[in-house]
């Protein structure tokens, strides 16, 4: 151990290489390693020429002398194992024919057979107590059979190897007492001569030795124990017992066997005698070799490992494949040879690999993966006992080297592992693992006591590498020329590279390295990495502010803190920081540069404007799209503002509202000179047009473009954030400052752009309005004979085309405006034509159907204006003094009749009075029978204070009972509360008592003797109404009716104004004189306030 230590002690400590791999200059970096495309020299390199023959005679001395048949994946044929030799030490024809030559002269070694004896299972047992002693004898039986023979052909026999086999080249196993499954696990060296003529022979005997028939009946247990013992005397005393025997032929063994062994009996009596374990290995000894007389079997074959393992890594890059670690059949075959030959252990081999693989990966590409297979079979055979101190001391640097090599990929990783490779991520991740499980070896904890932890040690590397990739890419963006646009354009290319790489750390590196280090490495970059730029961009913005921005310089600049804004975004939040970054408030560095950002803003939004609408011809974009290009370009400018605002993002909230209130404010300004322009731009276009219809189009698509204007401000508070705004502000603005500010800006926007659209809009009503004033007017003088339904098609054409030219070019918030003034214009024209032809009722029809048909059209089965906006008041009147100027004389008198039935049914004050009746209609006799019982309360209408009241009955209307003369009660002298008690009877069809209006009109009369009688008041009985009308029976008790006396309108009826300007019907004039007349002694008998 203290030759060991020393040995340690010589070396430099693994921390003391790392920070060497560190303080590399940055140029260190432009060395890449070998990449696939390069040409890479043979790997003969690695060994002196004297070195690579010794190999070489080495591999070919073992081709030439394998034993044991081949494994099932290795190569059969010699000759094929001597040809990849050849290529694998670039050897040239000739001289390898010399080189075999050579070889094949040398002398052959000692073949052997290395058996190792594991175990046995299922023996007989021979002694009393079912138990054996049992041991094997074993040896090689040399020159019998011929090649291809049987060995089993013989007569079976006992003790073939005590009579067969010399006793010097007898071996012997210890003796397992008492068992069934005895366990040797020994290991003996077998030589033989000539493989064809040799057989491997075990006896497996159980030790018999002499004990009293007392002591074997003490171990009696069963009659077969009594049986044994019976057979025992007949026997020598201390005779063993045959158990069973292994024959096999060696040529018909692999070169390593591993297999249990059924124990041939030499008689039938007990076939089944169990199994054995067995191991066998072909070894050579005295090997004939410069290379295994001279130097360790372990070192030879390590080099030999080193030669192919280049060889396989350099064909596959010659091959433009990358080499995944699994060696050809030649290569292995060869490999599993001189292992074998040489009787190496598993762990040396294990331990060839790994230094041969560690050796070649620094120096070609190839998987990391590689390694892990030997890291851990070392791993599970560690014995540092086993090893010698050379041996020791090459592990111990082989591991220094691999781990200093690893941490210097790890420090260039972005350059090493480009991302422009896809499988960049999974080799570094390879990489990672590899070092991982090297560190956690028992051999590197022993033979590197003084290595750092490994995520330190990786931590430092990322980063040194870090600051070393930061300097680089500094040096590749530096400018030729040193301006202060130059150095900001260079400066920001730097800041966008950083932003990138943190992309990718975190979206890839960072999960890598946190997996298997937990380091985490974009919070390690991002900390070093801010630090770097801080100081950069601090001093330029300094310079850069110093005087006057120009455009230019505002927009580098610009740029520039976009890209700082997004690279603190990637930062962690303020609330998980361990202490301040270098770039918080890094705003203030660019403060003096914002007027001109806000200037530079506006200036190029509006001369997108201005160019926008001088290329506008003032066409649609589609069908669907209904304004033209300039809108969607102004969409596209103030989308661009708001990018603008939203990119600036100021923090300072004060400062922010100001900023905002600048952009809401060229927002804006830009809308209403884009107003200006568009109208002048459509006067331009216009001018020389002859067709009207092209120039209604361009104001179409003007007032189209203008819409869609106010609908992108009015997105204005969504596309700037003002909720956000709000809350930032609320602590340093007054309340409501920014409601009187921001939102009273859009606000005058919105309504000078409303005022606009509807100047527009007005424009186009317009021109509409005179041709329906025209098929208005023209509508009541077309001849009498036309169908109504005839005279209004001039109109409803004009409509159905302009209208739906209107739709077709407007978008749906202008043509419903457009409609909306329509019609408020088409109602007014209705009227006033309607007032003109009151007398009419030809005309009166034919305005009323267009006012129907002109309703539909308007409504256009939902896509037009609403039911609420076309049914106005306006409207309402009209249709109802239409129906009305259309009814016939007769239908007046109807409706006349129906309104003083409703006003009956609304009536329950009796002020001036009421009479009770009893009504009943016989359907079999078509016979109307009235009996009118008495009145009450009436109106003291004589001098003396009373009256002498009597009751007319009318059937009305008149000329539904043309024949139904009017009946009278008796007169009651000096009687405000008579008692008629009288029956009328009235011979009418059913079917004219069913009609609208038809009703008993019970007339009320003050008699005078010498004047006209007095009104008292009239009441209307509804004959529909009337029991037995309807039914077909006779009714039975009928009810009384008491009728509240009513008084006729005193400020005129407009059904009797319209029956009285029909001045050429007479049966008009004289309903409406009657009416008058009633209305007339109404009015003198009004009764008194307080009765």
């Amino acid at each position: 151990m203290a030759t060991l230590l020393s040995h340690s002690q010589q070396r430099p400590p693994l921390l003391r290489q790392a920070i060497k791999i560190r303080r590399r200059r940055v140029r260190d970096l432009q060395d890449p390693l070998p990449q696939k495309a390069q040409e890479i020299e043979p790997p003969s390199h690695h060994f002196s020429p004297e070195e690579r023959a010794l190999l070489y005679e080495e591999a070919l001395y073992t081709v030439l002398h394998r034993l044991g048949k081949p494994e099932p994946n290795h190569v059969t044929e010699s000759s094929e194992l001597l040809r990849y030799l050849q290529e694998a030490f670039h050897m040239e024809p000739q001289e390898h024919q010399q080189v075999l030559q050579q070889v094949r002269e040398l002398e052959k070694p000692v073949f052997c057979l290395k058996a190792t004896v594991k175990q046995a299972k299922g023996i007989l047992g021979k002694d009393v107590s079912g138990f054996s002693d049992p041991y094997c004898l074993l040896g090689i039986e040399q020159g019998v059979g011929v090649p291809g023979g049987s060995p089993g052909s013989r007569r079976r026999q006992k003790a073939v190897v005590k009579h067969t086999i010399p006793e010097e080249q007898t071996h012997r196993t210890q003796v397992i007492a008492q068992t069934l499954n005895p366990v040797w696990d020994e290991t003996f060296i077998l030589e033989f001569e000539d493989i064809n003529y040799s057989s491997f022979h075990l006896d497996m005997w159980d030790l018999d030795t002499v004990e009293s028939v007392r002591q074997k009946l003490g171990e009696l247990t069963d009659l077969h124990g009594l049986r044994r013992i019976f057979k025992e005397a007949r026997k020598d005393k201390g005779q063993d017992d045959f158990l069973g025997n292994v024959v096999l032929r060696l040529q018909d063994l692999r070169c390593r066997e591993d297999q249990w062994y059924p124990l041939e009996p030499c008689t039938e009596t007990y076939p089944d005698r169990g199994q054995c374990h067995l191991q066998f290995q072909f070894i050579h000894k005295r090997r004939a070799t410069t290379a295994s007389r001279s130097k360790p079997s372990y070192v030879v074959h390590l080099h030999l490992l080193q030669q192919l393992v280049s060889h396989e890594v350099t064909q596959h890059q010659a091959g433009s494949t990358s080499w995944d670690g699994s060696l050809s059949p030649q290569a292995n075959t060869i490999l599993f040879l001189h292992a074998t030959q040489k009787d190496l252990s598993d762990f040396h081999q294990s331990m060839a690999q790994w230094l041969a693989y560690s050796r070649v990966y620094q120096s070609l590409e190839f998987p990391s993966s590689c390694l892990l297979h030997p890291i851990i079979s070392m791993e599970y055979q560690w014995i540092q006992g086993r090893l010698k101190a050379e041996q020791l001391e090459e592990l111990a640097t082989s591991f220094s080297s691999l781990l200093a090599y690893g941490l210097s990929l790890i420090r260039r990783f972005r350059s090493v592992f480009p991302l422009s490779v896809s499988d960049s991520p999974a080799r570094l991740q390879s990489l990672l693992r590899v070092l991982v499980q090297m560190c956690k070896m028992k051999a590197f904890r022993e033979l590197c006591p003084d290595s750092a932890p490994l995520p330190h040690l990786v931590t430092e590397a990322l980063r040194s590498g870090t600051v070393e990739w930061f300097h680089l890419k500094q040096q590749q963006h530096q400018p030729m020329v040193q301006g202060m646009l130059e150095v900001g354009k260079a400066l920001l290319s730097l800041v966008q590279d950083i932003i990138g790489d943190l992309h990718q750390c975190q979206r890839t590196w960072n999960k890598i390295f946190h997996n298997a280090l937990k380091i985490n490495l974009f919070s390690m970059a991002f900390l070093e990495l801010q630090w770097l730029v801080a100081k950069r961009v601090q001093d330029h913005t300094a310079a850069a502010v110093s005087s006057p921005v120009s455009p230019e310089m505002g927009e580098s600049l610009f740029q520039l803190y976009i890209s700082l804004r997004e690279l603190c975004q990637l930062g962690p939040a303020p609330s998980e920081r361990d202490g301040v970054l270098a770039l918080d408030g890094f705003h203030r560095w660019f403060q003096p540069a914002i007027p001109s950002w806000l200037q530079k803003t506006y200036s190029v939004a509006l001369a997108r404007v201005q160019r926008a609408v001088q290329m506008d011809k003032l066409v649609p974009l589609g069908e669907l799209t209904k304004h033209s290009t300039s809108a969607v370009d102004l969409s596209t400018c103030f989308a661009q503002i708001s990018h603008t605002a939203r990119q600036l993002d100021w923090p300072d909230p004060e400062e922010a509202f100001m900023i905002t209130v600048k952009f809401v404010e060229d927002t804006c300004r830009l809308a209403l000179v884009y107003c200006s322009l568009i109208k002048a731009r459509a006067r331009e276009l216009s001018a020389g047009q002859k067709d009207q219809g092209q120039a209604a189009n361009m104001l179409c698509v003007v007032v189209n473009d203008m819409e869609q204007l106010r609908l992108v401000i009015g997105k204005l508070p969504t596309q700037l954030a003002w909720e956000a705004l709000e809350q930032r502000v609320g602590a340093v603005l007054e309340q409501g400052q920014l409601q009187n500010t921001l939102h009273a800006q859009l606000e005058g926007a919105l309504a000078g752009l409303g005022h606009e659209i509807r100047s527009g809009v007005r424009t186009l009503t317009e021109q509409l309005e005179v041709g329906i004033t025209k098929h208005i007017q023209n509508l009541v003088r077309v001849r009498d004979s036309v169908l109504p339904e005839d005279a209004i098609l001039p109109l409803m054409k004009f409509l159905e085309v302009e209208l739906c030219y209107m739709n077709t070019n407007l978008v749906q918030e202008n043509f419903s405006s457009l409609l909306t003034l329509l019609w408020t214009h088409t109602l007014t024209v209705l009227v006033d034509m309607a007032t003109s032809q009151r007398s009419c009722p030809l005309a009166s029809s034919r305005l009323k159907i267009a006012l129907q048909n002109l309703e539909i059209c308007f409504y256009a089965e939902g896509c037009g204006l609403p039911p609420e906006a076309l049914h106005t008041a306006t409207f309402q009147a009209l249709l109802r003094d239409l129906e009305l100027q259309a009814a016939s004389s007769r239908e007046l008198i109807q409706k006349y009749f129906c309104s003083r039935i409703q006003q009956q049914a609304e009536t329950t004050s009796e002020e001036l009075g009421a009479v009770t009746v009893k009504a009943s209609y016989s359907a079999s006799e078509q016979k109307l029978r009235v009996e009118l019982l008495s009145a009450s309360s009436l109106l003291p209408l004589d001098s003396n204070g009373s009256s002498d009241p009597f009751v007319q009955l009318t059937l009305e209307p008149r000329h539904e009972f043309p024949e139904l003369a009017p009946r009278e009660t008796q007169k009651h002298k000096k009687d405000l509360h008579p008692l008629f008690d009288e029956t009328f009877e009235f011979l009418v069809p059913a079917e004219s008592c069913q009609k609208d209006g038809a009703c008993l009109l019970l007339t009320v009369l003050d008699h005078d003797t010498l004047g006209a009688d007095d009104l008292e008041g009239e009441a209307f009985l509804p004959l529909r109404s009337v029991p037995g009308l309807t039914g077909t029976e006779e009714p039975g008790a009928v009810p009384q009716t008491r009728l509240p006396l009513t008084y006729p309108m005193s400020n005129g009826d407009p059904i009797l104004q319209l029956l009285e300007s029909r001045k050429g019907d007479r049966e008009a004039q004289v309903f409406v004189k009657l009416r008058r007349q009633r209305a007339k002694q109404a009015s003198q008998h009004a009764p008194r306030p307080g009765r």
